[in-house]
């Protein structure tokens, strides 16, 4: 008996007869034909969730099951393009459908016909192996694609047996593969003969030219394998993979280098590291977008992964508008040739926003399975949870905390443990950087999603809405944000900037929590009271808020700054309030300094002084060193 619709109720439908669906199956609902995922089984009925709307769906339509998971095609075609929450590409839905998406519309998640010129890394008699690179194809000019064995194989793919040369998890011999050449995602790459058997001599001659697509086996060896029982696994670049399901990996690794960002007050204060996980909370108009696209322009990951999940339709717009005309500064060409969008807009159906953080990130596992190093940009988790509040709500289950599901801290933990440095099944090293933005209601952080955010992050830029009224951007405030990254990255930063560079961030950060505490005493008091070198403490620490901390993402010269300068902008603030201080422990008043336009002239070293022009730096020390000689002398 087949299974049909037995109640809707908004994007939940429910469907009786429904003994032949698995769950998380993939199902079709309606004469539309609309997305589907079995989220529930009770008995012969079906709970699902749709991920298109619903409106006209009537009682009894059918429900036909796929017999598939909910999954993402992972093939060439991913880089630069838009995908919504399920990997339909908007470009295509748009050429097919209008502004507005049809509902039910049938679209290949990648270009089935597009073809790629692919340059073969396996010859037959080799022994392969789960997740091993058998071929590379050039995606972008930026983006070497490497084509992968499946990391798992189904259960009639046959036995995996265990090489002990490599040790790793054979899966079996090459016995056929095309020569170099233009090939679609469909098509047959290579024939690999599945398990242990007794391998004849395979000659080079004797690889095809053209036959393994349409034409017959060489020299009879598939048939003659087949026959004696011996199943064949044939290559593509096409895989399919379960969105909900993480792509397995060798090891986990120790997180020991940061990820640049060019941001100051992120790669100096509150540095994440390659693989590590960071939260940006923060309320309306704080800034929490703008700095992920900040991030998102000037990180050193080799791919960037942009999820807006429910956001506004023109917040996504102009991540679309800009993102192609943005220029990637280590190679000079558009930032969209190493980046994939997922827009999944407030106005589209509430559970593919759901689904969207779960195809982002499998986009990226499979990314990070290539060896590379991606930055997954998820704006913003407080939205997504609202989706499962929604469908929770619907799905009539008890209610947690402000109307939450009980399980949104697992599936916090769950989206937020997939971030990791890993080596891969092919012996390379990836990673995975989630940097998650969190709305909450009136800039509260004690709420539900940002408190169980912080359980799973090690890294926690808090925005500060003062701050971003004072037009102080980023507005992340030095003092509630963390990172427990700083002391395992303390040997990278020794090695590849400055042993000192901590040391230096320590002091800062010390300046800046005396200045907090004096602030205090001056709102109360005011500040005549104060001793001179407790005013300097406010002059430095206005120094640093403003010439280090403050950036201008829209200056062409503060926009990005490399960590060497950012070394020296440190070292001369220091120097700057170490000289002062002796002078003001001499007697001199601290007026008599802020007439010497020192400090203003520090705090505007951030527009000078260009990203290759450091050596300028030892001019400032110098005229530094001068006026404090002079009236030390004095």
């Amino acid at each position: 008996m087949n299974s049909e619709i037995c109640r809707i109720n908004g994007p939940v439908v429910k469907a009786k007869n429904a003994t032949g669906l698995k769950m998380h199956e993939t199902v079709y609902v309606g004469y539309y034909k609309l997305i589907g995922e079995v989220i529930g089984l009770e008995e012969d009925i079906a709970t699902i969730q749709v991920y298109e709307m619903t409106t006209g769906l009537k009682v009894g339509e059918p429900v036909i099951g796929t017999g598939k998971p909910l999954s993402v095609q992972l093939a060439p075609g991913i880089i630069g393009n838009v995908f919504d929450g399920i990997e339909r590409p908007l470009f295509e839905l748009e050429r097919r459908s209008g502004s507005f998406i049809e509902r039910g519309v049938n679209i290949q998640q990648l270009d089935p016909h597009k073809k790629w010129h692919v340059k073969m890394l396996i010859k037959p008699g080799d022994v392969v192996y789960r997740g091993m690179i058998f071929a590379e194809v050039k995606e972008t000019p930026q983006v070497t694609h490497k084509v992968m064995l499946p990391p798992v194989l189904e259960k009639d793919d046959a036995a995996i047996f265990y090489n002990q040369v490599d040790k790793a998890e054979a899966v079996g011999t090459v016995i056929e593969v095309v020569p170099d050449g233009s090939y679609t995602i469909n098509e047959v790459l290579a024939r690999v003969a599945i398990g242990k058997f007794p391998r004849r001599s395979i000659s080079g001659e004797q690889r095809i030219a053209g036959e393994l697509n349409g034409g017959e086996p060489i020299a009879g060896i598939s048939t003659e394998l087949k026959e004696a029982g011996i199943n064949i696994l044939e290559l593509k670049m096409l895989q399919e993979w379960p969105v909900r399901k993480p792509r397995p990996y060798k090891n986990r690794l120790f997180i020991n280098e940061p990820l640049i960002t060019g941001q100051r007050i992120i790669d100096t204060f509150f540095p994440i590291g390659k693989g590590g996980a960071a939260a940006i909370p923060g309320g309306f108009g704080t800034g929490k977008t703008m700095t992920q696209h900040q991030i998102a322009k000037w990180a050193d990951a080799d791919i960037i992964v942009y999820i807006g999940c429910g956001e506004r339709g023109n917040e996504m717009t102009e991540v679309l508008e800009d993102f192609p005309k943005l220029i990637d500064p280590k190679t000079e060409r558009s930032l969209m040739e190493r980046t994939i969008l997922i827009a999944n807009t407030s106005d589209m159906p509430v559970a593919a926003r759901e689904a969207s953080i779960y195809t982002g990130i499998t986009l990226a596992e499979y990314y990070r399975d290539m060896g590379y190093n991606v930055a997954v940009m998820a704006d913003s988790t407080s939205r997504w949870a609202e989706a499962l509040r929604e469908i929770s709500g619907r799905l009539e289950e008890m209610p947690a905390e402000e109307g939450f599901p009980a399980y949104l801290p697992s599936r916090l933990s769950e989206f937020y443990e997939r971030a990791g440095k890993v080596e891969n099944l092919n012996k390379t090293i990836g990673s995975i950087s989630i940097i998650g933005a969190v709305s909450p209601q009136g800039g509260d952080f004690s709420e539900p999603v940002t408190q169980n955010t912080r359980r799973y992050i090690r890294c926690f830029w808090g925005l500060d809405r003062q701050l971003a009224y004072a037009r102080h951007y980023p507005a992340i405030n030095w003092l509630t944000s963390y990172s427990e990254y700083v002391t395992q990255l303390d040997d990278w930063y020794v090695k590849n900037v400055n042993s000192e560079f901590l040391s230096y961030r320590a002091q800062l950060i010390k300046i800046l929590e005396e200045e907090g505490r004096l602030t205090e005493i001056v709102k109360l008091i005011g500040s005549d009271i104060l001793a001179d070198d407790q005013k300097l403490t406010l002059e430095i620490g206005r120094v640093i808020r403003l010439g280090f901390l403050q950036q201008a993402a829209f200056h062409q010269i503060d926009t990005y700054v490399p960590l060497q300068k950012q070394f020296l902008m440190m070292e001369i603030i220091l120097l700057l309030y170490n000289r002062a201080s002796e002078l003001i422990k001499k007697g001199v008043p601290i007026s008599q300094i802020r007439e010497s336009g020192l400090f203003n002239e520090i705090i505007d070293i951030k527009y000078k002084i260009k990203n290759d022009e450091l050596d300028r730096f030892d001019d400032v020390k110098k005229k530094i060193n001068e006026f404090f000689d002079k009236h030390t002398v004095q």
